[in-house]
């Protein structure tokens, strides 16, 4: 379930958010400390073409460079707690997105499994409707009861096939809703895009 939950966009824009969060925190740490850069040139000079690839024509340089923060009235401190706490609120916030993709996903389980009860009931319903309108139909037929038992009879069947439609169309509705909850795409998981 997680795997499928975490394929959603909104999880994975604020995992991406945590991961910048998470960068941050490393750049203003490294900031605290002393850079060493380090350079090297090779090359060939020379003032005549023929001469240019000889021995004493190629030229080198070796350079190294130090940066120490020396004084920065301790606004590389802030900076990094600045950072550690928007890390900590991109962490909080992610972690609210998952719970509430989860709290998502089994809401939309409970109401499919509350329209299968309803697509069960609905349907054992219109069969009851469809026997019964059959029954009053042939008595109709033969006499036994009145014109107005057979309209109500049929009145009857076709307000339980309306009410089993609607029944249907929660179901197919509530299903969409699982599969936008989900993230949608994993039964295209490797295919690339």
């Amino acid at each position: 379930p997680s795997d499928l939950v975490r394929q959603r966009p909104d999880i994975r824009a604020s995992e991406a958010l945590l991961h910048v969060a998470s960068a941050s925190v490393g750049v203003a740490t490294a900031n605290l400390y002393p850079r060493i850069t380090l350079s090297a040139n090779y090359g060939s000079e020379a003032i005549k073409t023929g001469d240019l690839f000889s021995g004493p024509s190629a030229v080198w340089s070796l350079g190294g460079q130090l940066l120490q923060p020396i004084f920065h009235g301790g606004a590389l401190t802030a900076k990094r707690r600045a950072a550690i706490a928007a890390y900590d609120q991109a962490q909080a916030q992610y972690r609210e997105t998952v719970l509430q993709a989860f709290q998502n996903v089994a809401d939309v389980l409970k109401a499919l499994e509350m329209d299968a009860r309803t697509l069960a009931a609905q349907t054992e319903a219109a069969d009851a409707a469809r026997q019964t309108l059959d029954l009053i139909d042939n008595q109709y037929k033969v006499g036994a009861v009145n014109y107005l038992s057979l309209l109500i009879a049929q009145r009857e069947y076709l307000q339980t096939r309306i009410a089993l439609t609607q029944a249907q169309t929660q179901r197919f509705a509530d299903t969409a809703a699982l599969f936008q909850a989900l993230g949608g795409g994993w039964w295209r998981r490797g295919v690339p895009i």
